[in-house]
């Protein structure tokens, strides 16, 4: 079996629109205290249409009204989906973490790929968005 036939579809619109319509609380790992950043853009926006969010971020205290925390481990809720905007040398050890805390959904912003840790997320368990906008997908899927 060749490479591209091993590689998951990437998420369809109807998977998209469940993630959206189930979650509930996101976990924004990447998000910055610095409202020009893209990270800060598109979890404001989730938030301002009814999403919880958490930041993770080692580097702030608070972000957007919210408590920030240092890592996924840290965070003291059930989260639903893991939002990555970090480079993806470090998203297999986030999405180790999303796996270790239940985390049902590891998005992966735009830019970002990694299929073997896309892999390991699939294999416990966890659906998987990559290289894709949440405030984009939100935009385009919802009415």
């Amino acid at each position: 079996m060749n490479e591209a036939s091993e590689t998951p579809a990437a998420a369809t619109d109807d998977e998209i629109r469940a993630i959206l319509a189930r979650a509930k609380t996101i976990a924004v790992v990447g998000l910055s205290d610095k409202p020009e950043r893209d990270s800060h853009h598109v979890a404001a926006y989730l938030q301002s249409h009814g999403y919880r969010i958490i930041p993770v971020n080692p580097n702030a205290a608070e972000i957007l009204g919210e408590r920030a925390y240092a890592s996924l481990r840290e965070v003291p809720v059930p989260v639903d989906v893991v939002d990555i905007f970090r480079q993806p040398a470090v998203v297999p050890a986030l999405v180790a973490e999303a796996i270790a805390i239940g985390a049902k959904v590891v998005w992966m912003q735009e830019g970002i790929v990694h299929e073997t840790a896309a892999a390991a997320a699939r294999t416990a368990g966890l659906t998987v968005v990559m290289d894709r906008c949440l405030l984009k997908e939100h935009r385009r899927l919802t009415p």
